[in-house]
């Protein structure tokens, strides 16, 4: 995709933060939380319980045989557009090809009845692919495609206006799922694909009025593509590029090998609402290099135990957290919903750390530490700009980094109990901070600039919160760690209004 990311940028050396060279934490490196078997809240099951199609065929559809190999893409091109094809009760086959996809015409919708499956075999790349608009997929599994990396086994090329639904997209290669302009994903199963439950990515465009819904999203990356390819960023439940709209709500997210949730790269208003996320190895949510949303109501439970924990035994002392904002931001120059990111009305409960607003001080455009390959941010057209000397004064000082700024974090409640997290140190962060700025040797951001900026003058603010259990928190840089008093004292002044009781759990 051209899109490659490390999880972050290790604290500069000019820094000389001592390591630490022992955790108290279990130090087994596989070591996960127990498969959640239901979620800590009332929210999508659908897994379990999906939705069953119609037993008979609907008026006027064309009805697909399991028996005939091929059946539903021959019956697809030799039909006009707009036309519903009921898959009966069994086991349906493409052609014994890589490339035997379905390849739909506008407004058709595929239905599948109770029973009906579509599987690749391990032979067929995709499922459904091709340009075609408003695409409807009910009521059918998906199983057995081997997509490869990056790519997804239905909409396979991110055509736009599909509605998926009451769908139980399992057991593939790449991502489950990619996704185009107007996409709906409601009440449906993504589970235990290779990569990515759904890669929400359109190549040359942007997504907008994405809609997330309702979905139960577990068990992938089943493939630890992190693993074989260390950095690359390229894993999770969902992943979201450059979407400009999203709705994620009412979502079960949980048991996937590296993070819930990820929108990398010049993604904007965002709705993350009503979701339980748990259980996931790495971060519940992160959300870089990108802008605006509001992050309510959610409850985030027992995620980020393996990929902290792992972090934690190795003596790093960055605050890897279960919420993640990394060079992200309000910004009112770009229209959304909201012209900051809120996060307020949270329930984080015994999860490994809790959020990180963290800004790379070499991470802009232009800038070979920029892993974000190729991009800008939304308020710089030319990346070339981003250059001496006009770089180092206004606009472009500002307008060449992704800030993280305007994050405004309120009434959410935060839990910790070490005892079931099973942790003595490195997992009771709050932290606000960035690196010390060495690179490119043009950087007009080196030295201590933006952590002096993140910290102080961006407006992050954390206020009106609760706080159970032994809680610290980490301002300016790695070195920094505060307890609460010295967090809501000068020169910090953070959670105003805030309460503490710091017994483990209480």
């Amino acid at each position: 995709m051209g899109i490659k990311w490390r999880h972050r940028a290790l604290p500069a050396a000019p820094l000389a933060l001592a390591l630490l060279a022992a955790t108290g934490c279990d130090s087994t490196p596989a070591a996960r939380p127990t498969p959640t078997a239901e979620p800590s809240a009332s929210v999508a099951r659908v897994c379990a319980k999906p939705a069953a199609g119609p037993a008979t065929a609907p008026a006027g559809a064309v009805s697909v045989d399991p028996a005939v190999a091929g059946d539903l893409a021959a019956k697809t091109k030799s039909s006009p557009p707009n036309t519903t094809f009921w898959l009966r009760p069994g086991k349906h086959r493409l052609e014994p090809d890589r490339y035997a996809q379905v390849i739909p015409k506008e407004g058709n919708s595929y239905l599948g009845a109770p029973g009906a499956v579509l599987d690749g075999h391990k032979t067929n790349q995709y499922a459904f692919g091709g340009a075609a608009r408003k695409v409807t997929i009910s009521h059918l599994t998906v199983q057995g495609f081997v997509a490869p990396h990056n790519e997804g086994v239905v909409n396979h090329d991110s055509a736009d206006g599909w509605v998926i639904e009451h769908a139980t997209i399992q057991n593939n290669s790449g991502a489950g799922l990619m996704a185009g302009v107007r996409q709906q994903v409601r009440a449906s199963c993504l589970r235990d694909n290779g990569q990515y439950g759904m890669n929400a990515y359109k190549t040359g465009g942007r997504i907008s009025g994405l809609v997330v819904e309702g979905n139960e999203i577990t068990g992938n990356n089943r493939d630890d593509w992190e693993r074989r390819r260390p950095g690359c960023g390229c894993t999770g439940g969902v992943k979201f590029w450059a979407v400009d709209g999203a709705d994620v709500r009412g979502n079960w997210v949980h048991d996937n090998r590296g993070a819930g949730l990820w929108a990398d790269t010049n993604n904007n208003d965002f709705l993350i609402e009503d979701n339980v996320l748990e259980a996931n190895d790495g971060a519940a949510l992160i959300y870089e290099t990108s802008y605006n949303a509001v992050i309510r109501k959610n409850t985030i439970r027992r995620n980020n135990w393996v990929e902290g924990r792992k972090h934690a035994d190795r003596g790093d002392t960055f605050p890897f957290a279960t919420v993640y904002l990394s060079e992200s931001g309000g910004e009112p120059r770009i229209p959304a919903r909201t012209d900051k990111i809120e996060i307020d009305r949270n329930v984080l409960e015994n999860n490994w750390s809790g959020i990180t607003l963290w800004e790379n001080a070499d991470r802009f455009c232009n800038s070979p530490a920029n892993t974000s390959t190729g991009d800008c941010t939304l308020l710089v057209k030319n990346t070339d700009r981003c250059a001496q000397p006009a770089i180092a004064a206004a606009p472009l000082y500002a307008d060449c980094r992704w800030k993280t700024q305007r994050v405004d974090i309120h009434g959410n409640r935060f839990v910790l109990d070490k005892a079931v997290v099973d942790c003595t140190v490195q997992c009771d962060r709050m932290a606000v901070l960035a690196n010390y700025g060495t690179y490119p040797d043009w950087s007009p951001y080196q030295g201590e600039r933006v952590a002096e900026a993140i910290t102080r003058k961006q407006h992050n603010r954390w206020h009106d919160n609760v706080y159970l259990g032994p809680w610290k928190f980490v301002a300016h840089d790695p070195s920094r760690i505060l307890d609460s008093g010295q967090w809501q004292g000068t020169p910090y002044q953070q959670d105003a209004g805030s309460t503490f009781r710091a017994r483990d759990g209480g």
